[in-house]
């Protein structure tokens, strides 16, 4: 029987037969300003051909999935004849979803993928144990791992033992991508070009220009400096579209400190944007989200459980998630837990060579695991006992 992984993300889905290559694509719908009665899906984003002003029709609100109609449609554009050609009489499905997901959610995912789509079998786990089965098969030495998860949502820090999730070590910080691109649109709208719908256009500057800084101060001291002394400063040039399909930043050299441009592009001066957005990952207090950062969410996770293991989890830190791609993540946080942790303890920060695929990957592997068919939940099962039989062997 094939295997079906699906990693289904609040932003993208990372989803792959067993035996294939992953393939990451939105996990939404889109409506562009251009063509505003037609719906596009998935990957269909490609299709169009001025994404300015793209409206986005998400299936999750606040991490969680809650737009069931939306989620069919990406999922039947996945499952079908384009995608994955899925034979749904011969295929196991293995999905994610969210820590302390609502039971309500979990019967509606039970009913979709054993009544609607009619799987032979099921397994629903989180993406950090997908992660945690990874990172233990590839270092079999190890007992604990503690997962920093920051995604489109929420950013989580969850430790493992011995694959199995420490609940009481839980801790879940309300800073994702999706928080730092709004807070990234809405400085630029203040600062120089009403910019509130181009939610794709300043991901992608996001994306291309953000970093965390090492040193905040310091680099506030830099980014106030004139001219060429301001080593922070870039200059992105905005895709229009017909000429530009992507954006960009202007080399420095071809930078004008002048701030006047003789040609049609169109210009984003970004300064102390590049660090200040990505700082709220460290600091939400910056705007009035009255929680702690990462660095201190780790510590006051790993200060939860039993004192002898304590040790382990510092050593063994893993970073997921897309926020983890800014430039410095892994340093800074490694830095900041430094300055936390008593000098005794050895901290380790791991950052995997794709943060944002580590979890499926480990779903790979699982699938390919001897006791996978233990842990699905087949078709029958779920006919004859219905929901409390998905309760009872998911271990969520």
């Amino acid at each position: 029987m094939a295997t079906l992984v699906l990693d289904n993300g609040a932003n993208t889905a990372k989803i792959g037969f067993s035996h294939e290559a992953v393939r990451v694509i939105s996990n939404c719908q889109f409506r562009s300003k251009t063509s505003r009665l037609k719906t596009f899906t998935a990957n269909q984003l490609d299709e169009i051909k001025d994404p300015s002003g793209l409206f986005y029709i998400l299936p999750f609100q606040k991490g969680y999935l809650v737009n069931w109609d939306v989620q069919r449609k990406v999922w039947d554009h996945l499952f079908g004849k384009e995608m994955f050609k899925v034979d749904f009489t011969d295929t196991s499905i293995l999905i994610t979803e969210p820590y302390f997901n609502f039971t309500s959610i979990q019967e509606s995912m039970n009913e979709i993928l054993f009544e609607e789509y009619q799987f032979q079998s099921a397994l629903r786990t989180n993406a950090g144990s997908l992660s945690a089965h990874h990172y233990f098969h590839t270092r079999p030495s190890e007992l604990c791992c503690l997962l920093v998860d920051s995604g489109f949502s929420f950013t989580h820090i969850v430790p493992y033992c011995r694959s199995r999730k420490m609940k009481e070590g839980v801790r879940r910080i309300n800073v994702g991508g999706k928080l730092l691109t709004n807070h990234l649109k809405e400085i630029i709208s203040y600062r120089q070009l009403h910019v509130m719908d181009e939610t794709h256009v300043i991901n992608q500057v996001k994306e291309d220009v953000c970093y965390v800084s090492q040193n905040f101060c310091k680099d506030m001291e830099v980014a106030q400096n004139k001219a060429e002394e301001n080593t922070v400063m870039v200059d992105y040039v905005l895709p229009d579209f017909s000429s530009i399909k992507k954006g960009f930043c202007k080399p420095r050299e071809e930078m004008m400190f002048t701030g006047k441009y003789k040609t049609g592009e169109q210009i984003l001066r970004l300064v102390n944007e590049r660090f200040a957005v990505p700082e709220m990952l460290f600091h939400p207090s910056d705007i009035g989200i009255q929680e702690m950062g990462i660095p201190e969410a780790v510590v006051h996770s790993i200060q939860s459980l039993p004192e002898e293991m304590q040790p382990h989890f510092y050593q063994n830190i893993v970073l997921t998630g897309g926020n983890t791609l800014f430039p410095g993540y892994r340093q800074r946080l490694e830095a900041e837990l430094r300055s936390l942790v008593p000098a005794h303890l050895p901290v380790s920060v791991l950052q995997p060579a794709d943060p944002i695929c580590y979890s499926w990957e480990g779903g790979k592997l699982l699938a390919h695991n001897p006791d996978y068919d233990e842990m699905v939940v087949t078709r029958e099962d779920y006919e004859e006992h219905g929901h409390c039989v998905c309760e009872d062997k998911f271990d969520l």
